[in-house]
């Protein structure tokens, strides 16, 4: 396409993505790689919440979680899911549309050892999205793993990552006037060729 020139040039839209969220981590004072997060419900009921985007590889958007947690529970019955990425001082955002499947190899597990000590010891001691009763219950649930668990815990076998793999992403910038540049990636299935449009703003 002739006039997709400039931040939305390029035959990947991975790297796309890569290279927006990579100016984003030098202008974003928090977060730059949280996204709203949207699945639903078995009643269909849209839910949407914000996670952190820890990778963005050759083929998919990935993200970690409890597999006990909503999300979770919503992305294991429907198989897909969207999330916006929007920064406000780039004035840009990213939207996805895909399938999900679990990250529970080693992409995962090197992840997990990446995180803090008491990280890695809070996702031994939170039922994601139950029921708790008080503060001082889920520290007393710390603690109680922390003597469980010790130094070095293993990344726990109900937390691990999951993978948008996309059959759409959209790449949007702000325009004068409200005149926005927008072009989006569609793919029928995930193996097909990516076919690019320019859309309306």
């Amino acid at each position: 396409m002739s006039d997709r020139t400039g931040i939305f040039a390029g035959d990947d839209p991975f790297a796309i993505a890569r290279a927006w969220l990579a100016e984003a981590e030098q202008t974003e004072i928090n977060d730059p790689n949280a996204i709203a997060l949207s699945t639903v419900d078995a009643d269909g009921l849209p839910n949407a919440r914000m996670v952190l985007l820890k990778d963005i590889d050759d083929a998919a958007f990935v993200f970690y979680t409890n597999y006990g947690s909503a999300k979770a529970r919503e992305i294991e019955q429907g198989g897909k899911a969207a999330f916006v990425m929007h920064w406000k001082s780039l004035r840009r955002q990213v939207r996805v549309r895909g399938t999900v499947t679990r990250e529970e190899g080693p992409q995962a597990d090197a992840y997990y050892n990446s995180r803090s000590l008491k990280s890695r010891l809070g996702a031994w001691a939170s039922q994601q999205s139950q029921p708790l009763s008080s503060r001082t219950a889920l520290m007393a649930e710390v603690a109680k793993v922390t003597a469980q668990q010790g130094p070095s815990p293993k990344r726990p076998p109900f937390w691990g990552g999951f993978r948008i793999t996309p059959v759409e992403i959209e790449f949007w910038a702000d325009g004068a006037f409200r005149l926005h540049d927008r072009f989006v990636w569609r793919r029928e299935n995930v193996n097909d060729t990516w076919e690019i449009t320019r859309l309306n703003p």
